[in-house]
């Protein structure tokens, strides 16, 4: 399987172009095998971490795991052998250093919506587009068609899981995720009174806000929390719930939204639905309540089911979203590329 190759010979390295935090701050990101793993572990930690860094770095672990070879942004190759494949994961301006005729993987992580780039397929030679979850991958379909695909990245199972040796002193740890103004004006100060009638009633109850936060900071809650409800208008994939569930957390979740609310599209360039907030579960990871309001009002009868050990959050991830698992996955959209191109080149 040909993935990169000098002069054209056979490797096993997949050329995976990312370009965001990780290039700006550590530039010997440009070199293979990534010596500098732990370092950007840890700087990333002690900041607030993006989704597309978390799904890059999620991405390279799992090949580490498969010991999978990979190239990172090596652009002086892509430019002299622009028939290889490259594979894009990362922000839209990397497409301006691939040549028109480069053959690409696009995604995850680059356009929210395919209005961002209308003449994408005219400019480049896409052969594979890949969303995070499939409600996405459905609003995708009428400008992509059958070039787009799910794939969700893995989750870090040994880094989020559970720490017995941790006191569990949080009953409720709530997740506010709200995003638009609309949701956070009217919405959050029914989360902050929901936080005091539980206090009320005797259960311990902590408040974490997406966004302002840093990752050490999540870790540590979810090692203390029995349980967490979710609060998202609607989600592609989900990294923070995810992370719970591995961490062995059960998840109350409101359903979301009807329609995707992102300000940037909603509801003048687009209007898509229906749309969820967990999009990856199943019974094992906690309960599903439609109505903001009717999860708010649900917390104590959810918490009662965690008591009785209800749930197996963490089994659910293992089954289904390790590391190992969303990297295989991965490989095997680049193997479906490659053989493509290797039937149009023969």
């Amino acid at each position: 399987m040909k993935l990169v190759g000098d002069g054209g010979g056979v490797s096993d390295r997949p050329q995976i172009w990312f370009e965001s935090l990780l290039d700006l701050k550590l530039p010997i990101c440009r070199y293979p095998r990534y010596r500098w793993r732990r370092l950007v572990r840890w700087a990333l930690r002690r900041g607030s971490v993006g989704g597309q860094e978390l799904v890059f770095l999620n991405l390279v672990r799992g090949l580490d795991r498969l010991s999978v070879d990979y190239v990172v942004n090596d652009y002086r190759h892509a430019r002299r052998h622009p028939e290889d494949l490259v594979c894009l994961v990362g922000k839209p301006h990397l497409l301006a250093r691939c040549p028109p005729e480069t053959p690409l993987l696009f995604g995850a992580s680059l356009y929210s919506h395919p209005s961002d780039d209308p003449d994408l397929l005219e400019r480049h030679d896409i052969r594979r587009i890949l969303v995070p979850g499939e409600w996405m991958r459905r609003m995708c379909e009428p400008a992509w068609g059958d070039l787009v695909h799910v794939w969700p990245v893995g989750i870090d199972t040994e880094w989020w899981r559970p720490r017995p040796e941790v006191e569990k002193d949080i009953d409720v740890l709530l997740y506010d995720k709200l995003r638009w103004p609309h949701q956070v004006a009217e919405k959050r100060p029914r989360v902050v009174q929901a936080a005091e009638r539980l206090t009320a009633r005797g259960l311990r109850v902590e408040t974490i806000v997406y966004g302002a936060y840093v990752e050490e900071d999540y870790h540590a809650l979810l090692q203390r929390s029995r349980s967490m409800v979710f609060l998202c208008e609607h989600e592609t994939q989900g990294l923070a719930y995810l992370e719970a569930l591995s961490s062995g957390v059960p998840v109350l979740a409101w359903r979301g939204t009807e329609f995707w609310e992102d300000v940037a599209y909603y509801p003048h360039k687009v209007r898509f639905g229906p749309v969820i907030s967990v999009p990856y579960w199943d019974e094992r990871c906690g309960r599903i309540v439609e109505g903001f309001d009717a999860t708010l009002g649900s917390i104590t009868d959810f918490f009662d089911e965690v008591r009785a050990d209800a749930f197996a959050p963490r089994d659910y991830v293992l089954d289904h979203l390790t590391l190992d698992r969303a990297s295989a996955a991965y490989l095997e959209h680049v193997r479906h590329v490659q053989t493509g191109l290797g039937a149009t080149q023969s």
